[in-house]
C-alpha cells in the first residue's frame, strides 16, 4: 500500500509551462494540468497560508466565490502524514456548497499573494464521500445527456434549414428544365 505522503503527491505545485506556442500563451504563465470529472471536487486544500491565525481572513476571501460549508486547519494532519509544508505556513481544508464555487475559488486564488504568502490551491477529491462522488458523476452524466440532446436538435434544425435553402434552387432549376 502507498504511504500517505505518496498519496498527497498530486497536491505538489507544478512548474509553469514555458514551451507553449506563443499564440497559446495567456497573460500569465500557467502550469498545464487537465482535470477529469473525478479530479474536480467541492473540497480544496489551500497551501501557503501564513501561520498567523488567518482562518477568518481566508474565509472572507473565499466566500466571494460561493458558500463555504466547512473550513479547518489541517497542517498537523498533513505533517503527521509525512508531507512537507513550507516553513511558517498552514494548510487548510475548505469544503464549498457547490463544485462551481470551488472551481471559481481555485481559478481566481491559486498562485495569488495572500497576506505575504503565495497560495497554492488543489482539489481534495480524496475528502469526498462515496455519496458526493456518486452525485457528482450523476450530475455530469445528466449534463452530457442534455448537451447531446441540444446538439442533436441543432443538427436536425440545421438539416431542415439546409433543405429549405436547397429547395428554392431546385425549383428554379426545375423551371429552367421545363422552359427548355
Amino acid at each position: 500500500m502507498e504511504s500517505t505522503s505518496e498519496l498527497l503527491k498530486h497536491h505538489e505545485r507544478l512548474e509553469y509551462c514555458r514551451n507553449r506556442p506563443q499564440y497559446r500563451n495567456g497573460k500569465e504563465l500557467k502550469a498545464v494540468k487537465a482535470y477529469s470529472v473525478t479530479n474536480e471536487s467541492k473540497h480544496l486544500y489551500i497551501f501557503g497560508v501564513p501561520r498567523v491565525n488567518l482562518k477568518n481572513d481566508l474565509k472572507k476571501l473565499l466566500q466571494k466565490c460561493g458558500n463555504i460549508v466547512h473550513i479547518e486547519n489541517i497542517s498537523d494532519e498533513i505533517t503527521k502524514s509525512g508531507a512537507k509544508l513550507e516553513l511558517f505556513t498552514d494548510c487548510f481544508h475548505v469544503a464549498f456548497e457547490k463544485e462551481e464555487s470551488a472551481r471559481k475559488a481555485k481559478k481566481f486564488n491559486d498562485a495569488r499573494n495572500f497576506m505575504g504568502g503565495i497560495l497554492h490551491i488543489s482539489y481534495a477529491f480524496e475528502r469526498e464521500s462515496v455519496e458526493e462522488t456518486r452525485a457528482k458523476l450523476n450530475k455530469r452524466r445528466m449534463e452530457v445527456n442534455f448537451r447531446l440532446k441540444i446538439n442533436k436538435k441543432s443538427e436536425i434544425e440545421g438539416e431542415t434549414s439546409e433543405k429549405k435553402r436547397e429547395n428554392p434552387f431546385d425549383e428554379a432549376e426545375n423551371r429552367k428544365k421545363l422552359k427548355k
